[in-house]
């Protein structure tokens, strides 16, 4: 009797361990909801292209929902396979990367290396430029024109004027333009901007900056080396004041602490240089990778070359890269030259790397000789005679770029930058001011 009673508890028990055996099931009706959040989540992912500074909307309600049906349902299939898609798609999600070589690098340690080389120059011959004259050595308070003497009168006297701001304290006056340096307690001095004296050595410092030193920008907190021209009542707008009396500062050197001396030379082309600006050209030489674009040289790499170009502060490159319909005027120049600093900033402040893809190029005018579906039905002759009625051929690239920072992590989404060929020629960059 009890070995019946045992026979027939076999079956049961054996339903009985199946059923704890077999691995709990998802819900259909979870898994649906779940995949179709994670679908989402992925399509956000593949619209960002990598940029990992994007508002991913779906992407904590579908992490959310996988994670609970994994520790719910840890050995379902269906719920594994979601989970490693979720997997893929949140690394995806924190950008793409790129392996930093020295090499994509070595433009900011060559750069470093002249900074410190021109800053110890710049400190030397701003010693050398004082020495043997006379000084004034008290610059603050300021001698009072209504008051001083002729001890303490400092007009034809040269004086070392520090934080002369440009352009927070530029102003322009009745007797001209100046930079104000002081306050109403201790007495004011006019550094005169509005003649070649400061136009000349200006200009060089924004040659150091655009050719050695991006680290340079546009605000200035500088030391004038200068001769005191005599008084003059002016009224300092950006200081929201009534009339003031000061002295009148004919700058001779403009001196930028840790960077470069400039100064002024009427016998000089451009009326000022900094220190040992012939050398720079030759010192620079070395570093560059590229010299020239050649001819046959596709959309990449060109955009590559310009990218270099860029890198290693090479202008003359720079501007040989770019379609010369776009710098014909003056105006047009300056425009090079602001995006090039532009260009130059980005590069030592967002990223430090590109890569280029994705090449496409179009026929937008004349003879398209790669169009097989066309040419299947012509002859040479038709093939001639549509060359010559057309006219010159211009094509249009468009090629992919992807920035990286000094991490290898991708900055920003891709961007699109334009190239223009005409004649079958070489490819020019011709929408320069686009950012990598």
């Amino acid at each position: 009797m009890i070995r019946k009673t045992t026979l027939s508890l076999l079956p049961l028990l054996a339903l009985c361990f199946n059923a704890v055996a077999a691995p709990a099931m998802a819900p259909k009706r979870d898994l649906g909801y779940t995949e179709y959040y994670l679908k989402e989540f992925e399509a956000e992912v593949k619209r960002a292209g990598g940029n990992a500074n994007t508002l991913f909307r779906s992407k904590n309600e579908a992490l959310n929902r996988i994670q609970t049906l994994m520790k719910t349902y840890p050995q379902d299939p269906a719920v594994q396979a979601l989970y490693e898609r979720a997997r893929v798609a949140l690394m995806k999600s924190k950008g793409n990367y790129n392996q930093i070589t020295p090499a994509m690098v070595a433009y900011l340690n060559n750069e470093k290396e002249l900074r410190e080389k021109y800053a110890k120059l710049s400190a030397e011959k701003w010693q050398q430029l004082q020495q043997g004259r006379e000084l004034i050595t008290k610059v603050f308070p300021s001698a009072d024109p209504l008051k001083c003497n002729d001890e303490t009168n400092p007009t034809d006297k040269t004086i070392v004027l520090p934080d002369v701001k440009y352009p927070d304290n530029q102003f322009v006056g009745a007797t001209g333009e100046y930079i104000v340096v002081g306050k109403p307690s201790t007495g004011f001095y006019f550094v005169n901007i509005g003649g070649r004296e400061w136009l000349g050595p200006y200009e060089a410092i924004k040659r150091f900056r655009r050719e050695v030193d991006a680290s340079i920008g546009e605000t200035l907190n500088l030391t004038v080396l200068g001769k005191v021209t005599g008084p003059v009542m002016e009224i300092p707008g950006n200081l929201r004041m009534n009339l003031a009396w000061g002295w009148v500062v004919e700058p001779e050197a403009l001196y930028l602490d840790g960077h470069i001396v400039a100064t002024y030379d009427p016998t000089h082309d451009k009326s000022g240089s900094f220190v040992e600006e012939e050398k720079v050209a030759a010192i620079k030489e070395g570093w560059y990778t590229e010299k020239d674009v050649p001819q046959d040289a596709t959309p990449e790499r060109v955009m590559e070359i310009f990218l270099a170009a860029i890198k290693e502060k090479n202008y003359d490159l720079y501007v040989k890269c770019i379609n010369p319909e776009r710098y014909k005027t003056e105006t047009a120049e300056s425009l090079l030259r602001y995006h090039w600093d532009l260009h130059q900033q980005r590069l030592h402040g967002e990223y430090v790397h590109a890569t280029f893809s994705n090449t496409k190029i179009t026929v937008v005018k004349g003879h398209d000789d790669k169009n097989d579906l066309e040419n299947f039905f012509l002859d040479d002759n038709q093939r001639d005679h549509l060359i010559k009625m057309q006219g010159e051929k211009v094509e249009h690239a468009t090629v992919q770029s992807q920035a990286f920072d000094a991490n290898g992590k991708q900055i920003g989404s891709k961007n699109v930058h334009r190239l223009i060929r005409k004649g079958g020629g070489r490819w020019y960059v011709d929408d320069y001011e686009i950012r990598f």
